[in-house]
């Protein structure tokens, strides 16, 4: 029941389901109010400002994924097992919202460029927890040979977003699922790869 949760809490829970439903453009002190049955005073005494208090849903959004993250790829023991788990978490994400929210802000951050520098700063944990990931993934294979794990986390978490945006734009999941069977095939070839070296 809503009414039991901490006025906070409920504030980020109604401005989440805004950006979800109504988009940035849409997300106003008003309409996170009418959603949350709150009053409009009450956004501003608890987070100061709009932006503030988007930045506020995010990180609430961003920690409770992350930590599901960091539980499903500690189990990834391989590449073939990190590119499961990005696939199923990707799938999780889009039913759930998630990838609207942030498309939204990062979109949103084009006509609020405070944003920007906000939103880029809370990408790192995500490069980190990639980071991590992708080299214990690679580890003892030609690939760490080849590539840091720190440049491909940054390049896996910014093709992540892009295709978070395309898929916002056109509505296609489809790509997103072929990039993912791209990076089976090439896992695949990774491992036939090393298995004639050896």
């Amino acid at each position: 029941m809503t009414g039991d949760r901490p006025t906070k809490e409920r504030i980020i829970d109604a401005t989440l389901e805004t950006l979800r439903v109504d988009g940035f453009a849409g997300t106003s002190a008003r309409t996170i109010a009418r959603r949350g049955g709150l009053n409009q005073a009450l956004i501003f005494y608890h987070f100061g400002t709009i932006n503030d208090l988007l930045l506020a849903a995010l990180d609430r959004a961003a920690m409770e994924r992350r930590e599901h993250y960091e539980e499903a790829m500690r189990d990834a023991a391989d590449a073939r097992d990190l590119i499961e788990v990005a696939a199923r978490l990707y799938r999780e994400d889009l039913e759930a919202g998630h990838i609207t929210v942030l498309s939204e802000l990062i979109a949103g951050s084009l006509t609020e460029p405070s944003l920007g520098p906000e939103i880029v700063a809370r990408m790192q944990p995500w490069i980190d927890l990639a980071e991590g990931a992708i080299a214990r993934a690679i580890e003892g294979t030609f690939v760490r040979e080849l590539v840091q794990p720190r440049d491909l986390a940054f390049a896996l978490v910014a093709l992540y977003l892009g295709v978070d945006l395309l898929t916002q734009l056109d509505g296609d999941h489809a790509r997103a699922e072929s990039l993912f069977e791209v990076g089976r095939r090439l896992t695949v070839t990774m491992s036939m790869l090393e298995d004639g070296a050896d």
